[in-house]
């Protein structure tokens, strides 16, 4: 095997692929990417969860393939000058030169390499990377970590006619994205749980660019297809929370506020909550303002925040981290507030009454004396 590959290209697409490589695997193979030189460069990382694949343009004299220890292969090019990258292996001795410095490594057999699984073309739906991108990192922070629901540590993703709706719950609080697409192919409406570590990598693979991302739907695995980039990743299996049931209706109190004063009055008011100091958000909507304070042995802390509407008095009580995360996670300058009584959910709603966002907080029972 021998080609030639510029530093920068390689190093770049060598960082996608090692995103997917077990660092540690009973298997030796998927601690190593698997390098192919056949019509087009090809390099591979998997660790029996996800798989990520990319092409890198490269000058191929002679075709062939093995593994190399992702570590050591993506350290190694990191920090070689750059230059073009001529690499060259005969029975798993692998000759590297670039510039004025030469390795000579060992490779081991692609033969040991578990092949990444077959997609069965079912359904497919396409959309812009950046919209994709911006549905992940909204949705991703509310994705359970309880094994113990298996079905809710990945995001739902349900394809209809008007768009892609991805949704997340984690037993506090549920997070709510959707965007238009560009096109869909196969049935009228499908949906599928995929994990949250492969969208991790999803999200990295995204550019924020209007290129499009196709999503190829499986029997057992979902695909993430993205230029020279494809993610393929198995599919969770399941009942997901039936969460429109969840979401509650006619909410009587609905206040909005500006998004960033709020998030700024609850972080000044979180200083003196910590892991081992924790203590509920008080909040208290009135009529034009929402009266936060908290409690701990650090002190008290007190914040007064101007909102359009009258909250009626109702006092809620939140943990400050989850209600944090979803103004942080909203795409709008603006949000509306929706909730009925101090035990019911509090709603995070775009102002403009469309349905691109929804987020859901549950309170936390306040005691007296709090």
């Amino acid at each position: 095997m021998k080609f030639s590959c510029e530093k920068a290209l390689l190093q770049a697409a060598l960082n996608t692929a090692a995103r997917a490589v077990s660092p540690k695997s009973a298997i030796p193979a998927l601690e190593g990417i698997l390098i192919e030189a056949g019509d087009d460069l090809r390099l591979t990382g998997y660790n029996l969860e996800t798989g990520i694949r990319t092409i890198v343009p490269a000058g191929i004299e002679k075709k062939g393939s093995l593994v190399l220890s992702a570590r050591l292969f993506c350290d190694l090019v990191r920090k070689l000058p750059d230059d073009v990258v001529v690499f060259s292996a005969e029975n798993y001795m692998v000759n590297i030169k670039c510039g004025m410095a030469e390795f000579n490594i060992m490779g081991t057999d692609p033969e040991e390499f578990p092949e990444l699984p077959m997609v069965e073309y079912q359904n497919t739906v396409v959309l812009k990377q950046s919209d994709l991108k911006a549905m992940i990192s909204g949705t991703l922070f509310a994705v359970s970590d309880n094994e113990s629901r298996p079905i809710h540590t990945g995001s739902l993703f349900e394809v209809e006619e008007n768009g892609l709706t991805v949704v997340s719950v984690d037993g506090y609080r549920l997070a709510l994205r959707h965007e238009e697409i560009e096109k869909k192919e196969g049935e009228d409406a499908f949906s599928f749980v995929v994990p949250g570590a492969a969208l991790n990598e999803v999200e990295k693979i995204c550019g924020d660019t209007d290129e499009t991302i196709s999503i190829i739907q499986g029997a057992r695995h979902v695909m993430f297809k993205a230029g020279d980039t494809m993610l393929v990743s198995r599919r969770l299996e399941g009942e997901f929370l039936a969460y429109r049931n969840a979401i509650p209706k006619n909410n009587s109190v609905q206040v909005e506020g500006d998004t960033r004063a709020l998030l700024s009055a609850i972080d000044r008011v979180s200083l003196i909550i910590s892991d081992k100091l924790k203590s509920p958000l008080r909040c208290l909507l009135g009529d034009g303002e929402l009266r936060i304070a908290t409690k701990t042995a650090l002190g008290d802390a007190h914040d007064l925040c101007p909102i359009d509407g009258d909250g009626g008095g109702l006092e809620i009580g939140f943990n400050n981290k989850y209600l944090m995360d979803a103004l942080k996670a909203a795409p709008a300058d603006r949000i509306r507030l929706e909730l009925t009584t101090g035990v019911a959910p509090c709603l995070i709603l775009p102002t403009d009454g469309s349905e691109k966002f929804l987020y859901m907080v549950l309170p936390v029972r306040l005691k007296a004396g709090e």
